[in-house]
């Protein structure tokens, strides 16, 4: 297991601070000291919030530790947290999990990014407006200064990930975010990537959880001197990307119940949460299922009949309209209790065959020689009838439904053991 060690600090500074800025270093013995003082000079002459230094160093094997404790002693809110095993989000797993402050922040060692912004990232979280916050430089105000190949990867990853992940946010590998420790507590333990894939593997979480993600335009100007490999962490990110998109997508991932805990309530009283996009996802299956009924039934109501063409095209219809509801509309991946939700739904189905079967049935009693078009607008007529206690019925069958691989996976937590 990675050792952690959290350094003590003077009693004055020992009260929580509403901010805790964590920056991760590894082998940054030469620009440590200048870019902390700058940063602590910044946060002591004019920040509105009280605020904690975290120095988080990654198993540096240069004087990087020695340089850390030194500016812990020297300067006031400056602590130092060491990590045996390399990795970025690591370091950051460990001091958000650890951190008393309001909100957890992060931000490069070199400060590419203009401080200004700080301010603009942190205070939606502390008024309780947002969740997390991400400095982005692909937005139209920004203003930055790098190469054109990392300006063009950067764009391309992010592309790739709105692609992939559907994510919405702009700028997922901006050293530059913050997010309540609240909410960090809640999302960190289902975060498995510990190098540069956490960001983006965080935002993608919370945003499937409904959290709420300010965006804030930031000046950044490109270190040189990065060393970040760019071939590798193209690869693993890759990897991340394809790790992620399946777990998404077979429900290896507790999203209910990350929900439950922390997304936001309804806006309207009585409407159940992500019910109105349920609504609008099943009138879409609804209208395809129409369709793909109307061109069955016309198919096979002159071999089998009014009555034959209903059953068959309803049938078919019905079992596809449920699996199409259980991924599209409801959200359940995988295959736990498949086969149960297919039964219910049948069950479902067989209340909208009366309705149907019963309109149908007293069109010929009454009208007889009634042509096909009247048939089939007096089905579509029941189908409407059927269709709202499809929704009340699905709502109830996929009430509970999680996948119980899920449940298998444990909780990955870093602790931080404070010596004294």
């Amino acid at each position: 297991m990675t050792q952690t060690e959290a350094e003590p600090q003077p009693t004055q500074s020992r009260r929580a601070p509403v901010l805790d800025v964590v920056i991760p270093v590894y082998n940054e013995e030469t620009d440590l000291g200048v870019c902390v003082r700058r940063l602590h000079a910044y946060l002591r002459d004019g920040f509105p919030f009280t605020a904690r230094i975290t120095i988080a160093d990654n198993a540096s094997t240069d004087a990087t530790l020695e340089v850390a404790r030194l500016l812990a002693a020297e300067l006031d809110g400056v602590q130092v947290l060491h990590l045996d095993a390399k990795g970025r989000g690591r370091a950051l797993r460990a001091a958000w999990a650890g951190s008393d402050a309001t909100v957890v922040a992060y931000m490069d060692v070199d400060l590419s990014t203009d401080l200004n912004a700080l301010l603009p990232l942190v205070a939606p979280l502390v008024s309780g407006h947002s969740d997390l916050a991400i400095g982005t430089r692909l937005d139209a105000s920004s203003r930055v200064v790098r190469g054109p190949k990392r300006e063009i990867i950067s764009r391309c990853y992010n592309l790739l990930l709105k692609t992939t992940l559907r994510a919405h946010f702009s700028d997922a590998q901006c050293g530059f975010k913050a997010v309540r420790t609240d909410v960090a507590r809640e999302l960190l333990p289902l975060v498995r990537d510990g190098e540069w894939f956490f960001d983006t593997e965080l935002l993608v979480l919370a945003e499937r959880a409904g959290l709420r993600i300010h965006e804030v335009p930031v000046d950044w100007i490109d270190d040189p001197d990065s060393r970040v490999d760019i071939v590798d962490t193209a690869r693993k990110d890759l990897r991340g990307i394809w790790r992620l998109t399946r777990a998404l997508a077979t429900g290896a991932l507790p999203l209910d119940e990350l929900r439950a805990a922390v997304g936001r309530e309804p806006l309207v009283a009585g409407v159940p949460l992500g019910m109105v996009g349920q609504l609008v996802r099943f009138a879409i299956v609804g209208v395809l299922s129409t369709l793909a009924y109307v061109v069955l039934y016309l198919l096979l109501q002159p071999f089998v009949g009014g009555q034959g063409a209903n059953l068959v095209a309803l049938l078919v219809t019905a079992v596809g309209n449920t699996a199409a509801n259980r991924a599209f509309t409801f959200g359940v991946r995988g295959r736990g209790d498949a086969m149960t939700h297919q039964f219910q739904g049948l069950a479902i189905f067989a209340f909208g065959l009366a309705i149907t079967s019963g309109s149908l049935f007293a069109l010929h009693r009454w009208a007889p020689a009634a042509p096909v078009a009247v048939e089939l607008g007096v089905l579509i007529a029941a189908n409407l009838l059927a269709t709202l206690t499809r929704f009340v019925g699905l709502r109830w069958v996929f009430r509970n439904a999680t996948v119980e691989a899920v449940t298998a996976e444990p909780s990955r937590r870093v602790s931080v053991e404070a010596n004294r």
